[in-house]
């Protein structure tokens, strides 16, 4: 499946993190809606946010603000969704008091930047995944998040539907036994993005607004639109593109532990001759350490070959889980079957992610101030995974020791180096914290 037909089709850390991740669920945010009343949304990045506006929509939420830096997409955006009002700087949605909360799909360089802003303007959050394009950012979020009291939710769509929650909850129940092992693979064919030099932005594209807090550098026609995933200054690769959603569900299937704290293997480059900055082939495994309370060790294997015109497993992304008594195979597009000794099949479910599930449970979280299905920390863990494999690859070690106390790696100067980002001097958009040294929280 092409990269196009599927975004329009598709579409406890360790002690000292787990405490700040519990705060601000015991009541209601301070401006929970009632359960009739109708909630306003600002929808930031029309490409993926016209699907994100359909859906909110189709909820009965007003979409009163489209914003895209790109004037012919937010036209069709304006159009299609009925919004009242179509801008090209967010900062116009965050100073209007009657936006009740805003869905971020901008570039990934934009996430965190954009979420953090719209708390601190009382705003409720859904921001797509990855929710940050680095480690440190993730962390803001998650402060931003309980500082202000407001909801903040990411696009991890699995963990809202029906069909998946129901294999999940067999694993809980153990099912196959104790779940030791779980596999992630993001297996597909992407396309040659093609060696270019820099040139002038399109008419109409406001590209100084587009780079944002990201350093400034000459635009480039091959990192444009969708395209700007494979750039380190602004998107996570394939990791971070479609793998954060395998990812995500094989860390939920093993029960969502916290950080893992050694990280081992490799990616690079093996396939592709062209301007991509990230690997189009990883092999990486996270280890997780055995509990206090006596439960065992887990790992958890990511493949990611993005250039295979097969699938495996019947699948082309999925996810595997190896228990003591079974295993289990899944998919967020087409199911889950369950298997015992001598590969019996004894139970599936068959079905696809749930768009309307997902955005329903994050209206339903505003109004009510129950925690969203895939809340900010669960969002923040997951995509933790995508920025070790990546820093992993871009590592002369191929081995990394990770403290999840602290979100550092140990004694390593050059892997913590990439926890955070460099930000364009002065840009307004660059969260306060983040001028700080390189700290879970200053």
């Amino acid at each position: 499946m092409n990269s196009h037909h599927r975004r329009g089709f598709l579409k406890q850390s360790a002690s000292a993190t787990a405490g700040v991740a519990a705060l601000a669920w015991n009541t209601a945010p301070p401006t929970a809606h009632g359960a009739n009343d109708r909630i306003t949304l600002g929808v930031i990045g029309m490409s993926r946010g016209r699907v994100l506006a359909k859906e909110f929509a189709a909820h009965g939420a007003k979409i009163a603000y489209v914003c895209d830096v790109d004037a012919g997409r937010l036209a069709r955006a304006q159009k299609e969704s009925g919004a009242d009002q179509a801008v090209g700087d967010l900062r116009r949605i965050l100073d209007d008091p009657a936006v009740d909360a805003v869905a971020v799909a901008a570039p990934d360089h934009w996430h965190a930047s954009a979420a953090i802003l719209a708390c601190e303007a009382g705003k409720h959050v859904y921001v797509e995944k990855p929710c940050a394009h680095n480690i440190r950012e993730g962390r803001l979020m998650i402060e931003a998040a309980r500082r202000t009291g407001r909801v903040m939710a990411v696009g991890s769509q699995s963990r809202s539907t029906t069909v998946l929650r129901n294999g999940i909850q067999l694993l809980r129940e153990g099912a196959i036994g104790e779940v030791l092992v779980a596999k992630a693979w993001n297996s597909q064919r992407r396309s040659d993005i093609g060696r270019m030099k820099p040139s002038e932005p399109p008419d109409g594209f406001d590209y100084d607004l587009w780079v944002g807090p990201a350093p400034m550098r000459p635009f480039q026609a091959n990192c444009h639109h969708y395209t700007w995933h494979w750039w380190y200054d602004f998107g996570t690769g394939d990791a971070g593109n479609d793998g954060i959603h395998e990812l995500d569900i094989a860390r939920w299937g093993l029960g969502d532990p916290g950080h893992p704290t050694h990280i081992s293997g490799q990616g690079a480059k093996m396939f592709f001759d062209d301007d991509q900055q990230f690997p189009d082939t990883q092999y990486v495994a996270f280890e997780y350490p055995a509990t206090k309370n006596g439960g065992k060790g887990k790992l958890l294997a990511y493949e990611h070959r993005i250039w295979s015109p097969y699938v495996q497993e019947g699948h082309e992304n999925g996810n595997a889980f190896y228990g003591t008594e079974g295993y289990m195979i899944l998919s967020k597009m087409g199911g889950w079957k369950l298997y015992g000794p001598k590969n019996e099949l004894l139970k599936q479910e068959d079905g696809w992610y749930s768009m309307p599930e997902h955005t329903a449970d994050f209206l339903a979280a505003i109004r009510t101030g129950k925690k969203p299905n895939a809340e900010i920390e669960i969002g923040h863990q997951s995509a933790v995974l995508i920025h070790l494999a990546n820093i992993l690859a871009r590592n002369e070690r191929r081995e990394l020791v990770f403290d999840p106390a602290s979100e550092q790696f140990v004694d390593n100067a050059e892997a913590n180096a990439l926890i955070r980002r460099t930000y364009r001097e002065g840009h307004w958009a660059v969260p306060k914290a983040a001028e700080g040294k390189n700290a879970p929280s200053e």
